[in-house]
């Protein structure tokens, strides 16, 4: 195995984990404050997720040898994000992640669920997803509208370095929101102490709290979104790179380390979608048997970035809370692009996913339950609809 190990690959999987962090880890802040986690919960969720993903990167790459990326849910996050605390809080949200991460192992293990997930169609996952993000998505604007001086550089920054290289235009944008903090806001008193104190990893335990509002709520979509958008699209980047592996015991992997990251605040892990490409492509090495080590390479990197978390969110949150949203916002632009696209491709699904976006983007809660459910309850049952009238025509 060692003897697989090349710069190369080494590059690859530091370029890997740096694109993979920070390219969403705002997101993942925004999302776990959106259900109401601390300041505090909110480091150890984005520690728990960072460390566990890049275990579960190494343990399945030395395994199958094969260049598995694993990340965070960002569609999760961003769900969350669009989200209202629920009954219970923090809690009840934490037990929402258990159960999501126990139906990814479910869904890994045993075929039934994981066709159903498969057999929900692209179109109204795909509005439904659109609809989380487009709140996000404003999020640059209402940063400019707040103040320009702040805003603006966070944009452009995006802006021009995506002309160039998509890559490297989130970095670009973090890098423009960590100037807009050192230079334009006014550091309080203490914060060196605070970001030294910081260095120190603190894992935080959230006993969860199980409730039927967070289960359908929180949970459910965020196991739809995370399957739809990250799980079955990974598998498919890796098919697209002649790598076939058996899609179960991935899914049920990454679910078990949801499963054990959810008791510290993680949401989900799973399988990555725009890294893994990055993994599997000649990029990472011209032999393909040796790509493998670029996810070990990223895996153990992220770990390192994990154990960063807590200086990284005490940095963070000196921004007012709409800088932050910014940053969220243009890394999910290309997914809101695409998912968008995706949903309203197809004529005949058109007015259904039209429906899913409308309810799922509105942020209406009925019951206690979120709009994402609703939407694609929702446009189901429009899709339903036209169906049947369509075969008694």
């Amino acid at each position: 195995m060692l003897r697989d190990f090349s710069l190369q690959s080494l590059f690859m999987g530091l370029l890997i984990a740096f694109v993979g962090f920070a390219s969403s880890f705002a997101v993942i802040l925004n999302g776990l404050a959106g259900v109401g986690a601390t300041e505090a919960q909110a480091a150890s969720g984005l520690m728990a997720l960072s460390i566990s993903m890049g275990v579960c990167a190494i343990v399945i790459s030395s395994v199958t040898r094969l260049p598995i990326s694993v990340a965070w849910s960002t569609p999760g996050a961003a769900l969350l994000a669009s989200s209202t605390a629920v009954e219970g809080g923090f809690n009840a949200a934490v037990g929402a992640f258990l159960v999501c991460g126990l139906l990814i192992v479910i869904a890994g293990l045993w075929k039934p669920l994981g066709r159903m997930v498969s057999s929900i169609p692209s179109a109204l996952a795909n509005a439904m997803l659109a609809g989380v993000l487009i709140g996000l998505c404003f999020a640059p604007v209402k940063a400019i509208a707040f103040n320009p001086l702040f805003g603006l550089p966070i944009v452009l920054a995006w802006a021009l370095v995506g002309s160039i290289n998509k890559l490297y235009a989130v970095p670009a944008a973090l890098l423009a929101f960590a100037l807009v903090i050192a230079f334009g806001i006014e550091m309080p008193d203490g914060i060196l102490a605070r970001l030294s104190s910081a260095l120190i990893p603190q894992a935080e335990f959230i006993f969860p709290v199980f409730n039927t509002a967070a289960m359908v709520s929180i949970a459910l979509p965020l196991f739809i979104v995370t399957m739809a958008s990250q799980n079955i699209p990974g598998i498919a980047v890796l098919k697209v790179n002649d790598y076939h592996p058996n899609p179960g015991p991935l899914f049920a992997t990454t679910g078990l380390f949801s499963v054990l990251s959810a008791p510290f605040g993680g949401h989900a892990v799973n399988l990555a979608a725009i890294t893994a490409a990055m993994c599997a492509g000649v990029d990472s090495h011209p032999d393909r048997a040796r790509r493998y080590w670029s996810a070990i390479n990223a895996g153990i990197a992220y770990i390192v970035f994990g154990l960063l978390a807590g200086t990284v969110t005490t940095f963070v949150s000196l921004a007012p809370p709409v800088l932050i949203e910014a940053v969220a916002g243009v890394a999910l632009i290309g997914a809101f692009a695409s998912s968008a696209m995706a949903a309203f491709s197809e004529a005949q699904t058109r007015e259904a996913a039209a429906i899913t976006f409308l309810v799922t983007a509105s942020g209406v809660s009925f019951a206690g339950v979120s709009g994402a459910f609703w939407g694609l309850i929702a446009g189901g049952l429009m899709l339903a609809l036209a169906r049947f009238t369509k075969r008694r025509a």
